[in-house]
């Protein structure tokens, strides 16, 4: 059988499976596949995110052709599916996964007799009736909610109305998550969010800033146009963003040097931005500061460069001196972004604190994220993708013989649990170091 990029397999539809984890994979189906006759999209596989297979695509939103909308299976029954389901087309839809893990993936479809594809901006991106400007990273966890914080501020003062549009995390009700409007921390309980939602949505409530989220991006963009001087596209893990960009920022982590061009779809981040930020350079060894440039300006010279520290304030430093604390960084920087430590660990070994192994106190799912992720040894990953699990992480925090837990996840942690330990939360913001800064990059692309 030999398919085809125009929808018909002879005289019936092509059918497809979109591979996934909650976010692009539904937008992908929004955009290119939902009411187009060309196609029958007969599953969605799902990973990294708990609790996202054995649910459906709700009719409400897969559209007249799918009355019983879409079953979500689990990734590891892809090959069953292709084979059961007569697959033509497998269609990669989900993010910050290095090349070759891509490449398995597409190994596995492909041996079990279907097609491979990974739809681009010309397929997915939606125009916008007002300036978007764009910030993506190469990796989870690069820096890239810092600089969209400065981005907003530098924004507004330039007199501009800013609404942010957040990279979907659609984790509970899909039909209900249609378009969510975020204006006040009122909004975060109506819509039931999980941690890792308060993570991104938070700061931006605090600063004072209007944010939306949800699954149909096409309705988000509608409503959120309406509202706006300027859209503000907060993308999420290393994916690239679902609107055309005015101006495209990525940020690339120096303390993971060489994934800028090892990971997808972060490597096509960088190469199709017009603005580069390296962050945490007052942390990054040097070497490692001079190979992330290099790498950025070999793959796309035409890039503006901009280097940045990330200094870290807490409430009450003296008082960490010395203390035996329990670390807790967010959640997917530390599990699926690879990283080792964030900005509460760099904190408590410079305020000469004594770190906790975190993992004999785990429960639950927490403890099964020790198992997953290895590397993890020292951090405590903020998870909480629903109640259930914020209360395993509460129960893990409540049994950690500790003096007291630093936390870097950017939510507000002590609204979520209840422990007999006392709290530092930690800030980071961005300071351009040199020039230029953002605001003169920025500048041409919109005044």
């Amino acid at each position: 059988m030999t398919s085809n990029t125009t929808g018909m397999e002879g005289n019936r539809p092509q059918r497809v499976l979109i591979m996934g984890a909650a976010g692009r994979d539904f937008h992908n189906f929004n955009v290119v596949f939902r009411d187009n006759p060309a196609y029958r999209v007969v599953a969605f596989t799902a990973t990294q995110i708990p609790n996202i297979e054995g649910r459906r695509y709700p009719p409400e939103l897969a559209g007249s052709l799918y009355p019983e909308g879409i079953p979500i299976y689990p990734e590891d029954e892809l090959p069953r599916l292709v084979r059961e389901q007569n697959v033509d087309v497998v269609v990669f839809a989900y993010s910050d996964v290095s090349h070759e893990y891509v490449m398995h993936r597409a190994s596995a479809a492909l041996a079990a007799g279907a097609d491979f594809w990974l739809l681009g901006p010309k397929a997915t991106q939606l125009p916008a009736q007002k300036p978007v400007v764009a910030v993506t990273a190469v990796r989870t966890g690069a820096g890239k909610s810092p600089t969209t914080r400065k981005v907003a501020r530098i924004l507004r003062d330039w007199g501009y109305k800013v609404v942010i549009v957040r990279h979907p995390m659609p984790y509970g009700d899909l039909a209900r998550q249609k378009v969510q409007r975020f204006a006040t921390f009122q909004d975060l309980d109506r819509y039931q969010c999980t941690i890792e939602e308060r993570e991104e949505y938070e700061p931006h409530l605090r600063n004072g800033f209007v944010v939306y989220a949800g699954v149909d991006y096409g309705a988000i963009l509608e409503q959120a146009q309406r509202e706006a001087d300027v859209i503000l596209w907060d993308g999420g893990n290393n994916d690239f963003p679902f609107f055309v960009p005015r101006v495209h920022i990525v940020v690339a982590d120096p303390h993971r040097p060489g994934h800028e061009t090892r990971y997808h779809p972060g490597e096509m981040n960088a190469r199709m931005a017009h603005i580069a930020v390296i962050p945490k350079v007052d942390t990054a060894r040097y070497e490692d500061i001079v190979t992330v440039r290099e790498n950025l300006l070999r793959i796309n010279p035409r890039a503006i460069l901009i280097e940045a520290a990330m200094p870290f304030t807490l409430p009450d430093p003296e008082a960490v001196r010395g203390q035996r604390v329990l670390v807790v960084e967010d959640g997917p920087t530390v599990t699926h972004g690879e990283m080792g430590y964030g900005a509460a660990y760099l904190a408590a070994r410079k305020l000469g604190a004594v770190v906790v192994d975190p993992r004999p106190y785990a429960v639950g799912s927490i403890r099964e994220a020790y198992e997953a992720y290895p590397h993890l040894r020292e951090v405590l990953p903020a998870l909480g993708y629903g109640e259930a699990q914020i209360r395993e992480l509460e129960a893990t925090l409540r049994r950690a013989e500790v003096d007291m837990v630093l936390a870097a996840t950017p939510v507000t942690l002590a609204r979520l649990v209840d422990i007999p330990h006392p709290i530092q939360q930690i800030a980071y913001e961005l300071q351009e170091i040199g020039q230029p800064t953002l605001e003169e990059a920025l500048r041409p692309f919109l005044q």
